[in-house]
Order: structure tokens, then C-alpha cells, then sequence
């Protein structure tokens, strides 16, 4: 059962609105007649205080004088009044609103506290609604469009969710002339009450929705768009772009729809995890999630390019190889049968080039016919087919050497039946991705875009399109997420903590910090806690040389170049000398930390933090002294899965530092995985822990072993 309220709301029988007159240069009266004039079959009931008709329609003073309670009413009026009339609709039964209106918490204090009493209001009536800030809702099944821009096209297969508005708005012409078509489309504004993860959810259980995009400031929860994303992406496609993680871009996230932004670097981690594809502009949004709604799935990664000419065809292959796809060269039988159908000066073996052959058969029928039904590819990307579009320019050099005058009768004459076309991807369950620099003035461009094949303006952009294909193909591959489970409290670790806050100290020492690690199975460095030089030595003996000696102290969380650290220690003496150093450097005596010296050539870092509206992430990546000058690292939700780990580890660029590498070692994946595990599972299992920093992490023959650890603590969550 599909309990999600987007359900109800996306699926109106009747409309009210609030707000819109006869004036079609005001807003609400633009978003009433996208209602009525784009096919709305269901009821639709005005709402205004003076006007007795709207655009034929009667008119309603209040909704108290209604025949009957509308499913859906839609805002747009001043904030002030919206309130008292959302009452006056729950009051009469109405469970379902969109408030289009601004003037709410993207306005400051005074906006906040109204936008508090709109939640409440709402609540209190069980009304759910979109918005505040939005523009409104698509969907393109009941010719349901709301918008301020009228919907020209037929239904299509592309969900969308934006936390602007324009992107489902103003962008409509846009994409028509592209022929990208949205099934549902949804404006979540201020996301006072439904969000984007909302949209995402009802999306991903829309049978008219073949695959999803995302515009994203902010997100609130990121562990619920965690949980509902991975229940779609093995099936559906999502494709998202999140412009909140600079500092500029999240400035204005928040000035208009108040979004919470977050470090881009994060979202970069959710995306993964989420198995979601990311990508950086609007125009790679709409272009690759059309591709993903509209084509056979990818079933591998061997690419025929087909062209008319050379350039083109050279692009798409190399932004095809750099992407991860392979162009194969094709066998020499299927060579032999490609010559027979292009001139001898064309190139057969994959990219396919025709040189400018002007027979169409040819390049649209023939050619990705026997291409596809070779066995040797998984999908094809052509460029160059082009019909009315390429007559017309043409035209006024040829008219007077073949003596037409007729532009439409020299037109006409080189048109072609396009139904076998067409049909190439359903028949052979394959993708097939277009460019042309015609556009849907062209007979063949459109005819394609419009039966769901994407033609796109240049080479590259058709290549990345199926790149998309392929990162979903990788995406479906992935084993299904089965849930991380967390162990029992560890009652050292939290008798640890409980200490640490008594005494009020937000940061805990090195020996007491890795203790916490050990007591969750993380593999520490062999060391012992000495209060004075005597005690050191001790240690150092039985520990065996060589030693490390380290100020061990709360108060002094990093000790490199602070004089703190004594490396190679090999004598009695030398532990001694600097035992005495490392007070003349903290300007007191304070324990040492003497600990087994660990060897090896290879040094990571992980680490915890927290983050609003993400909770405890942990991260992963070089470590050592140029872990800063890399910034190497990646980034998961809490608990991780060893699925999880293994991904943190292919994302990092030094991912081959982990394998056998120059004479080294493999390194246990399986026991760095478990360090990355127990940080997420530390960070849940106390959250008073808002930190934990593990720099290095030192692989000694093939084993991690933590040689240096941080925790921080928040005392308020104690």
C-alpha cells in the first residue's frame, strides 16, 4: 500500500485556488489557467473575495460557501492571510494544499514564526501540504499542471523534485525543445511540512516514472534520503545535482527557500552511498536522467559509435573510454559486413564513420541494425542523422542548379519512413543515444525525441548520457544492501566517556582514546601509559625497542611539531632524555604515552564528525603528513556496511596504495574495514562523542594498525 501523502495530492479530483482572479498578468491568475487550459478534467473552484466568475468559472467568496471539500487548494496571496483560509479548508475537510506564497522563513524571524503557525494550522486539520516558496506541481498522467508556464507536451517518463521552482517552471519551454518530457514534477519550496525526500519517495513508487532528478540546496535528514534512496536506485535511476556546498552556493540556497546546505563533500558521500548519480549543471540533470527514463538499461560496457563524420565520432569515443566504457574494435566479420554498406574511404571498425554518406537507410536503419544484432556491443551512440533540417539550409545554394523553386517539394523528396528506426532500442533491449547540431527543426531529430530516443546538441553530451547508463548498470550490479548491525554498548568505552565529562574535559587523551577503539575491536598500537621517566624506561623494556615516547595529556590534543613526539628511541637513556623533553615542551610533567615503534611505508587516516542534518559521518583517505596536501578522502553515512568500506576504499585516487604495491603487501581490507565500522558504530553508540580523529593509520607488512587517536566529546549531550 502506497501510504505517502504526494499520493493524494498529485492526484487531485478537484482544485481549489486562493488568490487568482481575471487579471492574467497576476501570478495566481497564470497558475489557474495552466489548470484550465491544460486539460484538468476534475472539478476546479475559484476562491476570491469580489470576482463572481474566474475565466468562466464561478467564483466562491470562502471556502465555507463551497458545494463540496475540494481534494487539493492552492495558495496564492499574501502570507499574512493564507492561515485564517487553510482553517476555513480544514474546517470543511480539505486534507491536501499547495502554498505557493513566499514571505515565510526564507524572510527572517518574523517569516519563521509565521511559517510555525502555518505547520500548526495545518497539523491540527491533518492537511498536507507542498511549500511554502514553491511553484507548484506537474503531472503529466491527468494533465495536471499548476505551474505558471503552460505544459505543451505529451506525457513522459521523467520524475522530477526541485528545491527551486524555476527548474520545473520556467525551464518548460526548454525542455520541449529539447524533447524531454517529465511525468510528475514536484516544487518542494520551503519544505515546511512534505520534502524533497518525500518527492523522492512518491517518485520512486510512480509506475509513469522510469527514472528520477534531483535539485538540491539542503537536505534535513540525510539519513532518511539515505534509506529511501537505496530502496530505489537498484531499480530506478536517480540523478541529482546539489549546489549548497560552497559558500556561495549554500548563501543562496538559504535566501530563498531557507535550505540547510552542507559541506559538499558529505553530499558527495551520501550521493555514493545512495547509489544515486551525481552530476554538476541542470542541463547534465534533464540530459542524462531523460536518457535514463527513456532507454533499455545498459547490460555492459562495449559502445559502437556511428557517425557521418569523423570528429563527432572521435569525441564520443574518447569521452566514452575516459568514462569507463569501451569502444571495441569489431570482429572482422562484422567489418566485412559493414563495408558492404558504406564507401570504401569509411571506416568499419568501431567508430563506424561514413564520411559524410548521405544515404539515411544507411545510417539510421542498416548500420545499428546488423551494429546491434552482432552480439558485440551493449549499446550504440550516433551523430549526424539529419534530414529537413539539413534541405532547408542547404537549399538556396542547390534550387537553381536543379531548377526547384519549391523549398517543401526539394524537402519532402529526401523524407523518410523512420517506424524501423525507432523501434531499434525495444526490439534489441539496447540503448541507442543521438547527437545532431539540428535541432527539433529537423524532421529526424524530432521525430526521434519525440518516440523517446534523446537527441542531444553536441557528441559529448550523447557519450555522458551513456555514461549515466553505465554508472546505473554499475549501481544495479551492487549486492542488495542488507543493514549494518550495531554490537552492545561496551561499558570501558562509556565508563571512559562518563569520566572525561565529570571532569569536564571535551577532549580525551590518546591512551584513553584508543582504549574506547579497542574496546570496539579496532587494532591499537602496542603502548603503556608511564607517569615518570623510571616508569617510562620500564615500559620501553618490556615493550621491546624501538619506542616511541608521546605527551599524553587531554590538554594537548595535537602534539606534532609541539616538541611532543620522540621517534626511534633505542636505550634506556634516550627514553629517559625524552621523558624530560616532553615536560620542557607541555611546560609540566605529564604522562607519556611509550608505545612499540610501527613500521611501514603506507599511512592512512579516518575519522568521525557530525554535521546538521546528517549525523555521524566517517571518513577515509591518505593519512601521514601529507594527508592536508592530498585531501585524498571520502566520506560515508553511519553504520557502514563492509559494502560500504570496500566502496570508501575504490573511491579514494591512491586506492592502489591498498593493494600489492611496489613489493608490498595487499593490505587486510577486511581489518581496515572494521576500523571504519567501529567509528560509525562508536559515533551511535555515544553520542557524546562529536569527533574522532585517527591520523596515521600505519600499515605494518599488510596489517592497520592505529598509531595515533583523537576523541572529542560534546558536553552538552552528556
Amino acid at each position: 500500500m502506497k501510504n505517502n501523502p504526494l499520493h493524494q495530492l498529485m492526484n487531485p479530483k478537484s482544485i481549489a485556488t486562493v488568490g487568482a482572479g481575471n487579471n492574467p498578468m497576476k501570478m495566481g491568475a497564470i497558475q489557474a489557467l495552466s489548470i484550465v487550459k491544460d486539460g484538468f478534467a476534475g472539478k476546479f473552484y475559484p476562491i476570491h473575495p469580489t470576482e463572481k466568475e474566474v475565466f468562466g468559472y464561478r467564483a466562491y467568496s470562502s471556502a465555507l460557501d463551497l458545494p463540496d471539500a475540494p481534494d487539493l487548494v492552492m495558495f496564492v496571496l499574501p502570507a499574512p492571510l493564507v492561515i485564517p483560509i487553510l482553517d476555513d479548508f480544514g474546517r470543511i475537510g480539505t486534507k491536501r494544499a499547495i502554498v505557493i506564497t513566499a514571505g515565510f522563513r526564507e524572510t527572517g524571524d518574523e517569516g519563521r514564526r509565521l511559517e510555525e503557525d502555518l505547520k500548526e494550522t495545518a497539523c491540527r486539520h491533518n492537511i498536507r501540504f507542498l511549500g511554502p516558496n514553491c511553484m507548484g506541481i506537474i503531472n503529466s498522467e491527468i494533465a495536471l499542471n499548476v505551474t505558471v508556464m503552460p505544459l505543451n507536451t505529451a506525457p513522459g517518463s521523467l520524475g522530477m523534485a526541485s528545491q527551486s521552482g524555476t527548474y520545473i517552471t520556467q525551464t518548460l519551454p526548454y525542455l520541449q525543445n529539447r524533447g524531454i518530457r517529465f511525468s510528475k514534477a514536484i516544487s518542494v519550496g520551503n519544505e515546511a511540512d512534505l520534502n524533497i525526500i518525500d518527492a523522492l519517495e512518491f517518485l520512486g513508487e510512480d509506475e509513469q516514472t522510469k527514472a528520477i532528478a534531483l535539485y538540491i540546496e539542503g537536505l534535513k535528514d540525510a539519513e532518511r534520503f539515505l534509506e529511501v534512496a537505496r530502496r530505489i536506485t537498484p531499480r530506478k535511476a536517480v540523478v541529482a545535482q546539489y549546489v549548497g556546498g560552497s559558500a556561495a552556493g549554500a548563501r543562496a540556497g538559504s535566501s530563498h527557500t531557507g535550505a540547510m546546505a552542507g559541506p559538499d563533500y558529505l553530499y558527495e558521500g551520501l550521493f555514493r552511498q545512495a547509489g544515486i548519480i551525481r552530476v554538476n549543471s541542470v542541463e547534465e540533470l534533464y540530459n542524462q536522467a531523460w536518457a535514463l527514463s527513456t532507454q533499455p538499461p545498459l547490460k555492459g560496457r562495449r559502445i559502437a559509435v556511428l557517425t557521418n563524420s569523423g570528429g563527432p565520432g572521435t569525441a564520443m569515443s574518447h569521452t566514452c573510454n575516459e568514462g569507463g566504457l569501451d569502444v571495441p574494435r569489431f570482429s572482422e566479420r562484422l567489418q566485412d559486413k559493414i563495408r558492404e554498406l558504406i564507401p570504401p574511404y569509411g571506416a568499419a571498425g568501431n567508430p563506424v564513420d561514413l564520411t559524410f554518406h548521405l544515404d539515411a537507410e544507411v545510417l539510421s536503419t542498416r548500420l545499428p541494425e546488423l551494429i546491434m544484432s552482432s552480439g558485440e556491443v551493449d549499446g550504440i551512440v550516433m551523430h549526424g542523422l539529419m534530414s529537413s533540417g539539413f534541405m532547408r539550409a542547404v537549399f538556396p545554394h542547390v534550387s537553381d542548379l536543379l531548377g526547384i523553386d519549391d523549398e517543401e517539394l526539394f524537402i519532402n523528396q529526401f523524407s523518410r519512413d523512420l517506424t524501423k528506426p525507432l523501434a531499434l532500442p525495444g526490439k534489441f533491449g539496447m540503448p541507442m543515444i543521438l547527437s545532431s547540431f539540428f535541432g527539433r527543426e529537423d524532421s529526424y531529430t524530432k521525430s526521434y525525441q519525440d518516440n523517446n530516443i534523446p537527441v542531444f546538441d553536441a557528441p559529448e553530451k550523447a557519450a555522458r548520457a551513456m555514461l549515466a547508463l553505465h554508472r546505473h548498470h554499475l549501481i544495479r550490479q551492487r549486492a542488495p544492501h542488507k543493514p549494518a548491525k550495531l554490537p552492545a554498548v561496551s561499558t570501558t568505552a562509556a565508563a571512559i566517556i562518563k569520566d572525561a565529562l565529570r571532569k569536564g574535559n571535551n577532549t580525551i587523551d590518546e591512551y584513553s582514546s584508543k582504549r574506547i577503539l579497542a574496546a570496539y575491536g579496532a587494532p591499537v598500537s602496542d603502548e603503556k601509559l608511564a607517569d615518570g621517566a623510571e616508569e617510562a624506561v620500564k615500559a620501553a623494556a618490556e615493550l621491546g625497542y624501538p619506542v616511541v615516547v608521546k605527551g599524553c595529556s587531554a590538554q594537548f590534543a595535537h602534539k606534532t611539531g609541539r616538541g611532543l613526539i620522540h621517534l626511534n628511541l633505542n636505550s634506556n637513556d634516550e627514553v629517559r632524555k625524552a621523558f624530560k623533553q616532553v615536560a620542557v615542551a607541555a611546560g609540566q610533567e605529564i604522562p607519556v604515552l611509550v608505545a612499540k615503534m610501527v613500521k611501514g611505508e603506507r599511512e592512512f587516516m579516518a575519522g568521525m564528525t557530525r554535521y546538521p542534518g546528517f549525523g555521524p559521518c566517517v571518513m577515509f583517505g591518505l593519512g601521514g603528513i601529507f594527508a592536508e596536501a592530498f585531501n585524498d578522502s571520502v566520506f560515508r553515512l553511519a553504520p557502514l556496511t563492509p559494502a560500504d568500506t570496500e566502496e570508501m576504499f575504490s573511491d579514494i585516487r591512491a586506492n592502489e596504495l591498498l593493494g600489492p604495491y611496489r613489493g608490498l603487501a595487499p593490505v587486510d581490507r577486511e581489518t581496515l574495514g572494521s576500523v571504519l565500522q567501529a567509528l560509525g558504530n562508536l559515533a551511535l553508540l555515544h553520542p557524546e562523542i562529536t569527533e574522532i580523529d585517527l591520523n596515521p593509520i600505519i600499515i605494518s607488512g599488510s596489517s592497520p594498525v592505529i598509531v595515533d587517536a583523537l576523541v572529542i566529546l560534546h558536553q552538552d549531550k552528556a
